[in-house]
């Protein structure tokens, strides 16, 4: 008997409710897979409809729409001679379920249903489908009719069950169940399984392809197999971007690793493996006398070799050898992550491009440095030979009918597809901030327009002084906190007015092809650690069609600025001018003692910021809790009073601006403690006071005596009371 086998899983950027393309996308990674001489074939979680149609999977529609391309799956002579896994939902008695279906030449051998839903942060499968009833348990499932028409099958075994082909057994994982303290691998591990299989739909999170890998890894370390692991990739219609980065492990080693960020909409990763070295891998006594108890699995018999037939020895196929896992630095995550999905939803959307407003910021700045990351991997992939990426951005750019245009550098593209303002005010904007913008546009090729809005601010201004009766200044001037702040909002506002009108009338006064669709995206540039404190105007600049930077903190987006500024990176040496530069919002006016300060308004540090948000979100602490974590966090600096005061303002701040987070513009999601109000942190906006977390930290301060307001002491200095 053979004991070498070649397998295949792959990361496909599906789209939801794009069944045609999704199944293009299917049945090219199958195409793939079958030209490396793999026998079975993995893909994505609900690869067929997508997985982020949310709702839509309530639609029977949908359901019944991907019947219709399994139909069409099973039927193509290119997915015909090898195992196929693929994923839909099906209704199993009139209930849905997240499904899993292995077909071999036109026969379904199994629909597995998912045990385990992900039911929280960004999931919500909960809604749409129900788990299956238990690990093991098996009934009949009906067919419909289309897929009986095929080859008269009319009942298929629907439920937990194993596949066993002539040379081996194995049996399916889907996503979260990996995360799960008792994952189904164990079980089918012990009663013989030596093939598992996982299909994902997995977003993308700053760090967090060390807890996948290891999680992957460790599945077959201690009990044995060949892990096969397939995801989604790309930006799939909502706030998630996919990573990709399939996987195939053997015994805790890793045979391959598919790219994390990519343009490709197929990707396929291959190892070859010989089923001896499982066995071998598992000849152990303890796993042996735990397998004797292991409860049964039913198995679906099918007459196919994975291995290839024969006693003669192949010398051309050898066993893959492991490699060493890639991880990125989270400064390239933060490059290639939004890039790609940026990528993705403009060619998706039919737009012309993007429209930012450059203030001179370091916020602002970034995300026009991930534009610029996006244009040098659109530019990597046409010179690699990517015919989609091209086509798209011909006719992104309205430049469909010229099939010669091919762009030889990242600043041409930028040209085409990118539209900065600085948007400035004569006595609140400074010469500096103003130049920094004009010079990143220019660097990274960004066509870039300079004006004032004081006339239509003035107007506004003489509008409200007539019909108010008040004479609005701002507090240098002597005005009172309402005035200025009305008077801040009012130019924030105007922004967002300019930046829509501007985002459409570009491409047409630029001379946009006529009859070319599509007006530019606006980003906005509002970090999470701001949205968190609330620190932005509603309807300001921050209101936009998609923010790249909506889930990084302002401690690694400069983290990233850094990185770029690099020779070795990006080499935007003048990033370092916007990293050296105070945080302002120049929104009050400019005197030879006053420039207004970012974390001076928010009265709050973003390193603080970034500490409340992980012990609010991740650690799930309300403001008493918050406060004694710090207690041993800040104690070595800060009296227990400190703390609870500086708790007490972020509470306060928080609850009175969680409003603005119920029109956040969507943000690429990608921290743990993002404030996504729409899908990802939902909670109260109309909050009551916290009083009676106050008075308990009150009451545990004055328990404390002279220690409860005693500042610790620094070098050199004695402890103040």
């Amino acid at each position: 008997m053979g004991h070498l086998i070649t397998v295949a899983t792959c990361s496909l950027n599906q789209w939801a409710l794009d069944f045609e393309g999704n199944l293009a996308r299917i049945i090219e990674s199958i195409v793939q897979a079958k030209r490396a001489g793999a026998s079975l074939r993995v893909g994505p979680e609900l690869e067929i409809p997508g997985y982020g149609c949310l709702d839509h999977f309530l639609e029977d529609d949908t359901i019944l729409h991907s019947w219709e391309c399994l139909s069409q799956l099973m039927q193509r002579p290119e997915c015909q001679d090898l195992l196929i896994d693929v994923g839909m939902p099906v209704k199993h008695k009139s209930v849905r379920y997240n499904c899993r279906v292995i077909i071999y030449n036109k026969q379904i051998l199994l629909i597995r249903p998912k045990l385990s839903l992900a039911n929280d942060g960004n999931y919500y499968e909960g809604r749409y489908f129900s788990p299956w009833r238990g690990p093991r348990i098996t009934e009949t499932h009906h067919l419909p009719r289309l897929i009986s028409k095929i080859n008269g099958q009319k009942t298929v075994t629907f439920g937990d069950a194993l596949i066993s082909t002539l040379d081996t057994v194995f049996g399916c994982e889907t996503c979260e169940e990996l995360f799960t303290p008792n994952s189904p691998h164990i079980g089918m591990g012990l009663d013989g399984c030596e093939i598992f299989t996982n299909s994902s739909g997995s977003h993308h999170e700053l760090r967090k392809l060390h807890t996948r890998v290891d999680l992957i890894a460790s599945a077959t370390l201690k009990c044995g197999g060949l892990y096969l692991y397939a995801n989604q990739q790309g930006c799939d219609g909502d706030r998630l971007y996919y990573d990709g980065c399939a996987l195939i492990v053997l015994n805790g080693k890793v045979l391959a690793q598919g790219s994390q960020f990519s343009l490709d909409d197929v990707e396929v990763i291959t190892a070859t493996i010989d089923l001896e070295d499982v066995r071998a891998y598992r000849d152990q006594k303890s796993r042996a006398m735990q397998a004797l108890s292991q409860p049964k699995y039913e198995r679906m018999e099918v007459s196919f070799n994975l291995s290839r037939e024969g006693d003669e020895i192949d010398l051309s196929l050898h066993p893959t050898t492991p490699r060493a896992v890639t991880y990125l630095l989270p400064e390239q995550e933060i490059a290639f992550g939004p890039a790609c999905y940026l990528w993705d939803y403009l060619r998706r959307s039919n737009q012309a491009g993007f429209f930012l407003p450059l203030s001179g910021g370091i916020d602002s700045c970034a995300t026009a440095v991930i534009v610029h990351s996006m244009t040098r991997l659109v530019l990597q992939s046409i010179r690699s030979g990517n015919r989609q990426v091209i086509a798209d951005l011909r006719r992104i750019a309205g430049e469909e009918l010229d099939s010669n245009w091919v762009p030889k550098t990242t600043q041409e593209i930028a040209n085409r597809i990118f539209c900065t303002a600085y948007m400035g005010m004569e006595k609140m904007s400074s010469s500096e901030t103003r130049s920094r913008a004009e010079s990143l546009a220019a660097e990274i090729g960004a066509h870039h327009i300079s004006f004032n809005l004081d006339p239509v601010y003035e107007a506004q201004v003489k509008l409200l002084a007539e019909n108010t009766g008040t004479d609005p200044k701002f507090k240098t001037s002597g005005g009172t906190k309402v005035e200025n702040l009305v008077l801040q909002n009012i130019q924030a506002r105007l922004r967002m007015v300019n930046a829509y009108a501007l985002a459409q009338l570009l491409p047409q006064s630029r001379g946009r092809r006529a009859g070319a669709s599509g007006s530019l995206l606006v980003l906005g540039s509002a970090n999470v650690d701001e949205s968190l404190r609330g620190y932005l105007t509603k309807y300001d600049c921050s209101s936009a069609d998609i923010n790249p930077l909506g889930g990084i903190s302002k401690t690694d987006l400069k983290s990233f600025i850094r990185w770029a500024s690099r020779k070795e990176n990006f080499g935007l040496s003048l990033l370092q001018g916007f990293l050296d530069a105070p945080p302002t919002a120049e929104l009050e006016p400019l005197t030879e003692d006053y420039i207004q300060s970012d974390e001076a308004d928010m009265g709050m540090t973003y390193n603080d910021l970034s500490v409340y948000g992980r012990l609010r979100k991740i650690n799930k602490l309300g403001p008493y809790g918050m406060w004694e974590k710090l207690l041993h966090l800040w104690g070595n600096k800060l009296s227990p009073q400190q703390i609870y005061e500086k708790v007490r303002f972020f509470s306060w701040n928080y609850a009175i601006n969680r409003h603005k987070m119920t029109t956040i513009t969507p943000a690429y999601h990608m921290e743990a403690y993002g404030v996504d109000d729409n899908r990802f942190d939902q909670r109260p906006f109309l909050y009551p006071s916290f009083q009676w977390a106050y008075s308990k930290i009150e009451r545990s301060i004055k328990q404390m005596g002279e220690a409860g307001t005693r500042v610790p002491a620094t070098d050199g200095q004695e402890e103040q009371t």
